[in-house]
């Protein structure tokens, strides 16, 4: 492993904030808004992946093993989730060995710890009064459509979160459901969703055919072929463009041959820069996010793409998963489907038609500043003022 780097931090009177996350930081649309947030009152440093980004005072670059080293710890970790060794997995993890190296020596006034992972290390940083710790996922319900995951890994993460989970003094989720669940855990969150800033866009002029968009990961747990099918098989004039990431390049190359033998209705794009991405949005009529509910994690979402779509001024598809559906439904923004199968999307799709999809886009815009990061931010705000500042 490289070892970690560091920005010298310039001398300042203001008070201080370290925000770690396991995560490239210039590509983690929620933990750029956290450093946007504070860095206009706090000395912000931030730990994570990749370089620094605009706004913070020092930062410290970690990375992951690979080669040799990663391979044996693969083999390590096997064997210390077999014995459920999880404390010593936990302090062992090259992350947090790395981390650890990091911030030897400092002593940070307060912490934001970016999901269950990082808490035991912000514990050790500074006391609980000092630490808020943002839930971004469903740690336990991650990948449960793996018996294997499921015997080894839940067991684990469900350590980590019933151990260290309830010690910080304030916690955030992304939505309702998943703070439900972290709740039977005996963590209360409060819910800051995953919304962009405002955007000043006006509706468009629905196009002829009716343009759908999808644009996100390339994970197979979410059948994004489904979609496409169901576009393909409907009898409404309508087309689809599909974006996605290239994070598992086989699946993106099995889709790139599906759209082909679909036809010219079903588009494979390749993806657009994240600061490019909702201008790009806003050329569509419809976003379309049918999510089936494969693992816990994906069946409690509220996703960052469902507010990409409202601040584009988008129509919205999506299916039964209950935080997407009771927002489309609450604020008229769309169609929920009955269930996650191509019928159920083609039912849908069969059925729309321009004037319906500029009701919904009007809709949209009605709701925008409701549904933006504006109206959520004030729950970090508040929760990070509340934490006791250890003294410098």
């Amino acid at each position: 492993m490289t070892p970690p780097t560091q920005i010298p931090a310039t001398s300042s009177s203001r008070p201080g904030l370290l925000i770690l996350s396991y995560s490239p930081i210039s590509r983690d649309a929620r933990v750029l808004r956290q450093v946007k947030l504070f860095s206009e009152r706090f000395d912000v440093t931030t730990l994570g992946f990749g370089e620094a980004v605009d706004g913070v005072a020092a930062h410290y670059e970690i990375t992951v093993p690979t080669g040799t080293r990663r391979r044996m710890r693969a083999y390590i970790e096997a064997v210390l989730l077999r014995l459920h060794l999880y404390r010593l997995m936990y302090w062992t993890d090259p992350l947090v060995r790395a981390t650890r190296r990091a911030l030897r020596g400092k002593y940070p006034q307060r912490i934001l710890a970016n999901d269950i992972y990082t808490v035991p290390l912000a514990l050790r940083l500074a006391p609980a009064e000092s630490i808020h710790t943002d839930l971004h996922e469903y740690y336990p319900g991650l990948h449960d459509d793996s018996a294997q995951w499921r015997r080894l890994r839940q067991p684990y993460l469900t350590w980590i979160v019933e151990t260290y989970g309830a010690r910080p003094v304030s916690a955030s989720t992304v939505g309702a459901e998943i703070a439900d669940a972290y709740r039977r855990h005996g963590i209360e969150a409060q819910v800051v969703a995953n919304a962009p800033a405002y955007l000043p866009y006006s509706p468009g002029t629905v196009s002829a055919p009716i343009r759908l968009v999808h644009a996100g990961a390339a994970l197979p747990t979410r059948r994004i072929e489904t979609m496409m099918r169901a576009v393909a098989e409907s009898s409404a004039d309508i087309e689809l463009s599909v974006l996605l990431t290239p994070n598992n390049p086989a699946y993106v190359a099995e889709l790139e041959q599906l759209a082909r033998s679909l036809g010219p209705r079903v588009r494979m794009l390749p993806p657009v820069d994240h600061h490019d991405l909702l201008p790009t949005l806003n050329r569509y009529d419809v976003g379309i996010h049918v999510l089936p509910a494969t693992v816990t994690n994906q069946a409690l979402a509220l996703p960052n793409k469902f507010f990409d779509f409202v601040q584009a001024r988008l129509g919205i598809i999506v299916g039964p998963t209950p935080g997407m559906a009771r927002l489309v439904e609450e604020h008229g923004l769309g169609a929920v489907t009955a269930g996650f199968e191509a019928s159920d999307i083609r039912t849908v799709l069969d059925a729309i038609d321009a004037e319906a999809v500029q009701r919904w886009k009007k809709a949209a815009h009605a709701a925008a500043a409701k549904l933006s990061a504006e109206s959520q931010l004030p729950v970090w705000a508040d929760a990070i003022d509340g934490l006791s500042a250890v003294p410098r």
